[in-house]
């Protein structure tokens, strides 16, 4: 296993899941309009499995032998997510908000899988199966946009 490119490629996955974590969160909390109670519900979930994948990649980059670092500071600095906007969030603009933060993380992850399975298949299996999940909230909210 190269320690160095695994754990590189996690802290960037873990540093993306918390930034979806906070933004989620955020939309959540100040989402407005006629749909604010699916929606809103739809964010806590998304919400829950982001933290408890961002868990999962911060344990397994323990497990290798460095420490995780899901501080603020480092996720406000090393995020590839454009800012999520101020203020109260329109229930049908979040859908393209989220499905947007969606697009970069797959895309960033389809290569992170690649990366890893050259040298680390347990952490590719563990990216693998957030993929899928991450792939299926962005057909659920994809869903959705008009």
């Amino acid at each position: 296993m190269n320690k160095n490119v695994a754990v590189d490629e996690l802290q960037s996955f873990l540093i993306e899941l918390t930034d979806l974590a906070l933004t989620g969160k955020q939309a959540h909390w100040n989402l407005q309009g006629p749909l604010f109670l699916t929606r809103h519900e739809q964010l806590d979930t998304l919400v829950n499995d982001a933290r408890l994948w961002s868990d999962e990649v911060a344990e397994r980059i323990v497990a290798i032998g460095t420490p995780a670092d899901g501080r603020v500071a480092t996720v406000a600095e090393a995020t590839p997510l454009t800012a999520f906007p101020a203020g109260f969030v329109a229930d049908d603009k979040v859908v393209g908000l989220i499905v947007d933060r969606l697009d970069v993380i797959i895309e960033r992850t389809r290569e992170r899988i690649a990366a890893l399975g050259e040298v680390d298949p347990v952490s590719q299996d563990l990216v693998i199966g957030i993929q899928r999940d991450l792939e299926k909230y962005r057909w659920m909210w994809a869903a959705q946009q008009h």
